[in-house]
């Protein structure tokens, strides 16, 4: 369908799972994909996976959070592509951990690598978006936060956190024309949710699903490339759940 043909899209958390599914689909989709993750071997073969099949993509080997890092990946797109518009902020960890026991350190962690991120990826590229006029960011949150999950307290806060990112830069951004909207996956097949859920932990999640089947990324980047082309022109502020049906609202 080419819906974002010719379109420069950034995508962070993207050696694997949802990121990598997103950068797959854009590249199909003709748009000119930047591929970051702290998995710099990882993320370099998605772009090489991704060349192999005439798409364009570029993977880059750096730490969402890290403000330098980020910028530098901006700046070579503007040079290579002289824009930006679109952001996917996918970067993010989910370990468990039981609330009483959790360290200020793992709060602070979870917090920096979940929403930090978003904070600063999404101020790098705002700029260019302001000036072109257009521009869409798609921030990744979790169902969890309308369901609420032990033991994930920290995660399920940073989470929430960025929904309300999400509503808050849309209000302010919306008068420059660019569309900053949310995705609440559910229970989706990752090679990291496989390390820390097995099948049997799993079953029963699908179970409270109204679509009977397991969702791997590629459902999410539907949606992500939904909110990123002209078919959501009239959406800002949003969350979109990816959850096949366990959540309703």
């Amino acid at each position: 369908m080419e819906l974002i043909k010719g379109k420069v899209a950034i995508v962070t958390g993207a050696a694997a799972g949802i990121g990598a599914g997103v950068g797959r689909l854009f590249a199909a989709e003709g748009a000119h994909v930047f591929l970051v993750d702290l998995d710099g071997a990882g993320v370099k073969k998605v772009a090489a996976d991704v060349g192999s099949e005439g798409g364009s993509a570029f993977g880059f080997e750096a730490d969402a959070r890290d403000r330098e890092a980020m910028a530098k990946v901006v700046e070579d797109a503007l040079t290579r592509f002289g824009r930006i518009d679109v952001l996917i902020n996918n970067a993010g960890i989910y370990p468990r951990q039981p609330f009483l026991e959790m360290t200020e350190e793992q709060w602070d962690t979870m917090q920096d690598i979940n929403m930090k991120s978003v904070f600063h990826c999404s101020q790098l590229v705002m700029p260019h978006m302001v000036r072109q006029r257009a521009g869409a960011i798609v921030n990744i949150a979790s169902v969890t936060f309308f369901t609420g999950l032990a033991p994930l307290t920290h995660y399920i806060a940073s989470k929430g956190a960025i929904i309300g990112f999400t509503r808050a830069l849309a209000r302010e951004m919306g008068e420059h024309n660019v569309h900053v909207n949310c995705i609440t996956p559910g229970a989706i097949e990752t090679e990291g949710e496989r390390k820390l859920m097995s099948k049997e932990q799993a079953d029963p999640v699908m179970a409270l699903q109204s679509l009977k089947r397991r969702m791997g990324p590629l459902d999410v980047a539907r949606v992500c490339l939904f909110l990123s082309s002209e078919l959501s022109d009239a959406m800002t502020g949003q969350t979109l759940n990816v959850d096949g049906g366990w959540i309703m609202y």
